[in-house]
């Protein structure tokens, strides 16, 4: 996998993320540094977890679906894909967004946001187990740190113009994962070489 490929992948994956940040900066009357720091924080750690930990499951099953990975690899980013589409089209967020219980910072508010956000990168790394060429370690870092810097601008982001980005990113992040996994496919199939 290229640093571009990595690189786009980080960031679709990081969109949810970004998403939920600039509703964390909605919620707060004046974003702090330490409100955006936070927010990287547990988004970036549970973002490089999460596939490693897919990585580590999808290894122990990776000698059995051989024959057929860029097909699981397609189909996880495709769905994954989508219904991050499907978010960023749907209203029903918009006022759960801006709810009392989102201003908090705090362990309990934060840690169900950072699972929610990062359940995608889990199934992202169980794809990663079937690609030859991905260096899990590098890569999950890259992730994390992408994800970090997104969400702790995020929170500026949504402090100063609301929630004007938060369909958009999850948008351009489905659209991005949905092409990255027809890639792997049409790679897989030789239709394709890059």
């Amino acid at each position: 996998m290229s640093l571009s490929e990595l690189f786009l992948a980080a960031v679709g994956l990081a969109m949810d993320a970004f998403a939920v940040a600039i509703c964390k900066g909605l919620s707060v009357k004046k974003a702090r540094i330490k409100h955006m720091t936070i927010t990287g924080l547990y988004f970036g750690v549970f973002q490089a977890a999460m596939p490693l930990i897919g990585y580590l499951i999808g290894k122990q099953f990776k000698h059995y679906v051989e024959t057929f990975d860029h097909w699981i690899a397609f189909v996880l980013l495709a769905l994954i894909g989508a219904n991050m589409i499907r978010e960023a089209l749907s209203k029903d967020d918009e006022e759960e967004c801006c709810n009392d219980k989102n201003a908090s910072f705090g362990f309990k508010a934060m840690l169900p946001m950072a699972i929610a956000t990062s359940i995608d990168a889990l199934a992202v790394g169980v794809t990663y187990a079937f690609l030859p060429d991905v260096r899990i370690v590098p890569a999950v870092s890259f992730i994390g740190i992408i994800t970090f810097i997104l969400s702790f601008i995020g929170v500026k982001i949504g402090n100063v113009f609301g929630t004007k980005f938060k369909s958009k990113a999850e948008l351009a992040g489905g659209v991005i994962l949905i092409l990255i996994g027809l890639k792997i496919l049409l790679e897989h199939l030789n239709i394709i070489s890059f």
